[in-house]
């Protein structure tokens, strides 16, 4: 373990030596700690600390998935303060996709060794609950090798209301259909502090939670995310990471951990509104503060194997240096991120092929491994060059 130097760091010195003790110790960190973490301002240091931590875990790999991203409508009832991609009925740009145009969709992809289809929506407000779960059947009826990872917990709820069903009820009928995994989204911020001025729906923690651990109580395996660098604070990160690692304490069901940063809307929809209600108080988390949390949500989730960073909403550059401060998956090909690209035109590419993970991840230093969605190993990636002489040579620099 490297002394820990006397220069001002954000954080007393004897309170660096006691964290450092407790993550080398293989102790879990609390709340004080996470929030402590948060406040030193030397990333190098927490870099060292998270990749400690994600070396012992997962070892120098990488793993990633070849997926796509389908939404099936943008239409929602709800209007969130911080999301550009809703639309309400009649709006420009406003869709919704028949059955069989998602799964023309879905089959661009076939060739490539697709694994997994990753579908998110908005509420509809008058699509019938019936429409879910038969896009489910025809998708897996074409792609039966296929994971369908698809709805948050904010759409279940959704489903509750207009079908009159339970959750129960709604994840059996969804898994009967073909469902695999749910997504992790909706989770935003959980504290309420934050919640009631970003969120307007009605699936908070409570509920967010519940539906969850029905759906690892049915064996589902599913991930769960976390919206920064809006308007919350350090200390509410920390609530949220403490959130779910007490509910992963009691079902183990959650895969990974993805911090997503929040998107401020330089450039807006193609209409030119702006639904972006917070835009004019916010920016974007900058990459250290990026790095920043990924290295704290590593260093405080002792019991969720892994860290994602969403390559879309971060950049090339930064999923790489993410690699060093306790990020261990990519996520995967992507295709088509409508959420980020259509309503942000964020400026990450559309698509990640196969070969260009496998580069991204070398490139770094890194070995990839493939897998599905439950993170079973698909593929095994030899190093093209041996590790130590391709870190020693200079590598592609990703815009």
């Amino acid at each position: 373990m490297t002394a820990t130097t006397a220069r001002s760091t954000g954080i007393d010195p004897g309170r660096r030596r006691e964290i450092e003790a407790k993550v080398y110790a293989g102790e879990r960190l609390d709340r004080a700690d996470g929030e402590a973490l948060y406040a030193s301002d030397d990333l190098a240091w927490l870099g060292r600390l998270a990749h400690h931590k994600r070396v012992a875990d997962n070892g120098e790999r990488v793993v990633f998935n070849v997926n796509r991203h389908l939404n099936l409508t943008n239409v929602c009832a709800a209007s969130c303060a911080y999301c550009s991609f809703q639309r309400k009925p009649g709006e420009k740009d406003a869709y919704t996709m028949r059955i069989a145009q998602a799964v023309e969709k879905a089959r661009e992809m076939e060739g490539e060794g697709l694994t997994e289809l990753h579908i998110v929506n908005g509420l509809h407000p008058t699509l019938p609950w019936r429409y879910y779960p038969k896009v489910l059947r025809e998708l897996k009826a074409v792609l039966p090798d296929v994971t369908l990872k698809a709805f948050t917990a904010t759409e279940v709820q959704w489903f509750e209301k207009i079908s009159g069903l339970s959750a129960d009820e709604i994840l059996d009928e969804l898994i009967d259909a073909g469902l695999g995994s749910l997504t992790g989204g909706g989770a935003e911020i959980f504290d309420w502090e934050v919640r009631q001025h970003i969120v307007d729906h009605a699936c908070h923690w409570e509920d967010w939670s519940r539906i969850h651990r029905l759906a690892h109580g049915k064996g589902l395996r599913t991930p769960a995310t976390m919206l920064y660098g809006h308007i919350e604070e350090p200390r509410h990160r920390v609530d949220h990471v403490m959130r779910l690692r007490e509910l992963q304490d009691e079902t183990g069901g959650f895969v990974t951990f993805i911090p997503l940063r929040y998107q401020h809307d330089f450039h807006d929809a193609r209409d030119g509104k702006v639904r972006n209600r917070i835009q004019a108080r916010t920016t974007m988390a900058s990459p250290a503060e990026s790095l920043k949390t990924f290295a704290v949500s590593r260093l405080m989730f002792d019991n969720v194997p892994h860290v994602k960073c969403f390559w879309v909403m971060h950049g090339l550059s930064v999923a790489q240096l993410s690699l060093n401060f306790g990020v261990d998956d990519l996520d995967g090909s992507v295709v088509e991120y409508k959420i980020t690209h259509d309503a942000d035109e964020y400026g990450t590419p559309a698509t990640m092929h196969r070969d260009d993970l496998l580069t991204l991840i070398w490139d770094a230093g890194f070995q990839p491994v493939e897998r599905n969605t439950r993170y079973e190993v698909v593929r095994e990636y030899d190093r093209p060059v041996p590790l130590a002489q391709r870190r020693a040579e200079p590598q592609q620099v990703w815009e």
